[in-house]
C-alpha cells in the first residue's frame, strides 16, 4: 500500500488516474481500473444526460472503489449533469474546459471532492482560489484539447507545483511507471493517463482506433486547429484537411465547416480512420499492445516500484 496526498484524497491504493476521455471511457473502463487500485473515471463530455446515468449506475455496479466523473464545463446540458452527478452520489469531479469558479463551491456544498483540468501555473491559482482540492497539470504532449501556451510537462509540473499548495496531478506523456517518477520527482503527487488507457480492453473506442494507436511513431501526432481550440491529432485525410486550410489563412467559420458535428464519434468511436478526429497523445508512440486495464494498472505501478529503488548511475 503507498500512501500519499492523492491517495489519502480518492482512497485509493495507487496515485494513478485514468483521464476521462470522450468515446473511451465509459463505465466498464473506470470500474476496472478503480477495482485495480487506482482511480477510474468516466468522460462525460461524449454522453447525454441519461447516458452519464447509466454509466454512473454501472459503474456502481461494478465497482464498491472510489471512481469520479470528468464534466467539460462548456458543455451544453451542463446543469443537467450536475444534477445527475449528486443524484447518483458521485463523490469525485475532475472538471476541465471552464473556469472553475463558477460550479466547484456548489459541488463542494454537497460533500464532493473537486479537480481542475489546467495548463499553466496562472491557471493552477485560479483553481487554488476557486476552492479546488487538486490540480491536473496538462502538458503539450497530451492528446486532445490542449493549452494553448504549449507548455511541455516537465516545465508544466515544477512551475505548478511551485505555484499552489493543493496537490498536483501530472498529465501529458505518461504512459510508464519511470515517466510517473519522473512526474513526481518534478512536485507530482500522481498522475493521470489517458493515452495508454485508450489502448485498453475496456476502453468504448472503437478497435481499429486502439489498433492505429499501437501502430504509430515518433512524429504521428501534431496539435492542430489552433484557431478553434487546440487539439492534438493522429496524422491522417481529416488532419491533413484541417493542415493545408490553416496554411492557406482559412478563418474560424471555414475550419468550423470542414471540422462538421460528431468528427471525433466518427474516428474514435465508429473507427473511420480516414475522416475521423483521431484525438491522442504524443505517448502513442510508446504504446504497443492492447491490455486489460487492470493489467495497465499493475506494469506501471511495477516499473514505477523498481525505478525507484535503482540507482540513478544504472
Amino acid at each position: 500500500m503507498f500512501s500519499n496526498s492523492i491517495t489519502k484524497l480518492f482512497s485509493t491504493n495507487y496515485p494513478i488516474i485514468q483521464a476521462g476521455m470522450i468515446w473511451a471511457s465509459g463505465w466498464k473502463l473506470a470500474s476496472a481500473v478503480s477495482n485495480a487500485g487506482g482511480l477510474g473515471i468516466i468522460g462525460a463530455g461524449s454522453m447525454y444526460p441519461e447516458t452519464l446515468r447509466e454509466h454512473i449506475q454501472k459503474c456502481k455496479a461494478a465497482t464498491t472503489k472510489p471512481f469520479a466523473v470528468n464534466l467539460p464545463l462548456l458543455y451544453p446540458d451542463l446543469d443537467k449533469h450536475i444534477e445527475i452527478i449528486i443524484e447518483e452520489g458521485v463523490k469525485i469531479v475532475f472538471t476541465s474546459a471552464g473556469n472553475p469558479k463558477t460550479w466547484t463551491q456548489h459541488f463542494k456544498q454537497q460533500g464532493i471532492t473537486v479537480v481542475h483540468v489546467v495548463s499553466s501555473s496562472k491557471f493552477a491559482l485560479k483553481a487554488q482560489e476557486a476552492g479546488c482540492d487538486a490540480v491536473v497539470a496538462e502538458g503539450f504532449e497530451a492528446g486532445g484539447h490542449n493549452g494553448r501556451e504549449e507548455t511541455t510537462t516537465f516545465v508544466l509540473i515544477p512551475a505548478v507545483a511551485k505555484a499552489v499548495n493543493i496537490p498536483v496531478i501530472a498529465a501529458g506523456g505518461i504512459a510508464t511507471g519511470r515517466q510517473m517518477l519522473a512526474a513526481m520527482i518534478l512536485g507530482a503527487q500522481g498522475v493521470q493517463i489517458g493515452t495508454r488507457f485508450v489502448a485498453s480492453e475496456e476502453a468504448s473506442s472503437h478497435l481499429s482506433f486502439k489498433q492505429a494507436i499501437i501502430d504509430s511513431v515518433e512524429g504521428d501526432t501534431q496539435l492542430t486547429m489552433k484557431k478553434l481550440t487546440p487539439v492534438r491529432l493522429l496524422k491522417n485525410n481529416f488532419f491533413q484537411q484541417i493542415q493545408e486550410a490553416e496554411a492557406r489563412g482559412a478563418d474560424e467559420i471555414e475550419l468550423k465547416k470542414i471540422l462538421g458535428r460528431a468528427r471525433a464519434k466518427q474516428g474514435m468511436y465508429e473507427g473511420n480512420l480516414d475522416e475521423g478526429e483521431l484525438e491522442i497523445g504524443q505517448v502513442s508512440a510508446l504504446v504497443k499492445d492492447i491490455l486489460p486495464a487492470g493489467k495497465i494498472v499493475a506494469n506501471i505501478w511495477k516499473e514505477f516500484s523498481e525505478a525507484l529503488q535503482r540507482p540513478l548511475n544504472q
